[in-house]
């Protein structure tokens, strides 16, 4: 049998090889009828492109990284659904790799793929208390570089965030609406610079109604859920807050489970808000109040935005920083 390839194919079919070569790029501008009779015939002849070998002659991959510092968080699984539908469209495979919160990895990752083995990034960043200046030797118009959730604010690199700061004020002054006075806020690490926003949206809507902060209502937690049973155990056995706000999904959990240990009332004796993608919020018992960022609008955001640098690669690399408007939504966890 004689070897199926774009040549004997547009021999069969009667026209060029640029035109049959052009039905298998997804953006190319061929008639839709030719692209279907020459799909048709493909696949009646098993005919399969070799979209790798087309796209080193291109010196592209046709491949993005999405960086993520874990992949146990249904919000980071949500932004990579949404960038993975923008680039599929394009025409582009994604790559995810998670860091583990390890500045280390993320630097490794990021240094061994500025060769050529992807044509663009989608990160959200680690180190920020540590040394990150190895962005610096990376070639931004080779390789373009997204953030997004999480950035360096000292490198010239586009991002897309979420008001943290605005949705943090908003749902620390519902806590107070609801006549809390004594409210804890959960942060794994305040000197992140999320964490400073969400932590000052807090402080300020406690200031704003004329309410103490108080340093011990404050309360640095981790990643492990062993040690947040630890730390939030004692917060609510030593300091009683009436009510708790949780800067991540997390600590809202560990928040659930202490109380269930400690027969401590959800929402009678604390009320619970949390940021929150979790779909099945609503169907914990009590149902969480969450603070929901736009999650999957942030992966399309972020993808348009690499896509943008990737299609013009003469201009100077884009770095519009874009902020999306989370949304709080309140249930029984908060309310009574």
């Amino acid at each position: 049998m004689s070897k199926v390839d774009i040549k004997s194919i547009a021999k069969a079919l009667n026209l060029s090889k640029s035109t049959v070569s052009r039905a298998f790029q997804s953006n190319s501008d061929i008639n839709a009828n030719t692209r279907s009779r020459i799909l048709a015939y493909a696949n009646e002849v098993n005919y399969r492109p070799n979209h790798y070998a087309s796209n080193l002659r291109e010196q592209k991959s046709k491949t993005i990284a999405v960086v993520v510092p874990e992949l146990e968080n249904n919000y980071f699984t949500q932004i990579i659904k949404g960038a993975e539908q923008i680039a599929k469209e394009a025409g582009y495979h994604t790559l995810v790799y998670a860091t583990d919160d390890n500045v280390c990895k993320e630097r490794e990752f990021v240094t061994s793929i500025s060769n050529g083995k992807v044509d663009g990034v989608l990160m959200s960043v680690v180190g920020e208390g540590h040394d990150h200046s190895y962005l610096f030797n990376i070639d931004l118009v080779k390789m373009p570089i997204v953030f997004f959730d999480r950035l360096y604010d000292d490198v010239a690199i586009p991002g897309i965030t979420t008001d943290d700061y605005q949705s943090s004020f908003e749902a620390t002054e519902h806590l107070i609406q609801e006549g809390c006075k004594s409210i804890a806020f959960l942060v794994i690490d305040k000197d992140h610079s999320i964490g400073k926003e969400r932590c000052m949206g807090y402080t300020d809507a406690l200031k704003k109604h004329q309410l103490p902060v108080r340093e011990e209502l404050i309360v640095n937690c981790s990643n492990s859920y062993t040690e947040n049973f630890v730390i939030i155990t004692d917060l609510l056995t030593t300091d009683k807050p009436d009510a708790v706000f949780a800067s991540v999904e997390r600590l809202a959990f560990s928040t659930y489970y202490v109380c269930n240990h400690l027969g401590v009332s959800i929402p009678d004796q604390v009320k619970v808000v949390a940021f929150s993608s979790l779909q099945i919020a609503e169907l914990l018992s009590p149902p969480l109040s969450t603070i929901v960022q736009p999650a999957e609008q942030i992966g399309r955001e972020a993808a348009r935005l690499l896509l943008k640098n990737l299609k013009n690669p003469n201009l100077t690399p884009s770095t519009d920083q874009i902020v999306l408007k989370s949304e709080l939504k309140i249930r029984k966890s908060s309310q009574g």
